[in-house]
């Protein structure tokens, strides 16, 4: 009896894998749960990102229900592009990636949705072990700023650049807004630029924050490239305390 409550209680609750288009409906019900009605992505939309980059679109689904708990979608990108002025739907939009090389080693974070802790964190197990695989390198994404606003509340000549430069206190090195220090400690610690009018978040004052991580071992690109993805697969839980 104890091994049975042992076995339920470590059993897996959620699915990873790659995203379908028979998915679409439990993703609209994520995009709505999630984001406002002005930020959440259409059926369409969906339905692009997982034909354009079938590998690039992940999601997490509840075992029991069929519900997605988290979802990722990512395209190719030339990061020259960050260091000029940009909003999130240019920088999202999918025909612009046709025209990239195919030779680009860097990708863009479309958006990150999720509903549960857990099944966000393992997007990103399933995720690098196959980044390694394909020779990705560089991941680029935009994050909100949701503190900006209260912290303009109480300076109301606080620049953009001063609060997302500061750190929390007593957290070594730690960005102080909580959606920066969530990706920080992800692994994206990099600030590539500050975009105005990049999103619209009204916690963020419509702000945005170009971030970039580097896919932890991935500069033996040949190497991985060589060796069978069961075997990357096996080295997960130790590729995955690099991003934690």
């Amino acid at each position: 009896m104890f091994a049975d409550w042992l076995r339920r209680l470590t059993a897996p609750r959620f699915q990873t894998r790659y995203l379908q288009q028979t998915d679409i409906p439990a993703l609209l019900a994520l995009e709505h749960a999630k984001w406002e009605p002005n930020q959440a992505a259409t059926e369409s939309m969906l339905r692009q990102r997982i034909a354009a980059y079938p590998t690039l679109c992940i999601g997490s689904f509840c075992l029991q229900s069929g519900k997605a708990l988290a979802s990722t979608f990512m395209r190719p990108v030339n990061p020259a592009i960050f260091t000029a002025p940009t909003r999130w739907d240019v920088t999202a939009n999918l025909p612009a990636a046709c025209e990239l090389h195919s030779d680009t080693r860097a990708l863009f974070g479309i958006s990150l949705s999720s509903t549960n802790a857990a099944a966000a964190d393992d997007l990103y197990r399933f995720f690098y072990p196959r980044a390694l695989k394909a020779g990705w390198r560089d991941v680029y994404l935009g994050s909100p700023m949701p503190g900006f606003r209260r912290a303009r509340e109480c300076k109301p000549d606080l620049p953009a650049w001063e609060y997302v430069h500061s750190k929390k206190r007593g957290r070594s090195g730690e960005p102080l807004d909580p959606q920066l220090r969530y990706y920080f400690r992800k692994g994206f610690r990099q600030i590539v630029s500050i975009q105005e009018n990049y999103f619209p978040h009204e916690p963020s004052l419509d702000f945005g924050v170009i971030l970039h991580g580097v896919i932890p071992l991935s500069r033996p690109k040949r190497f991985w490239q060589g060796t069978p993805l069961p075997l990357i697969e096996s080295l997960s839980s130790m590729l995955f305390r690099f991003i934690r």
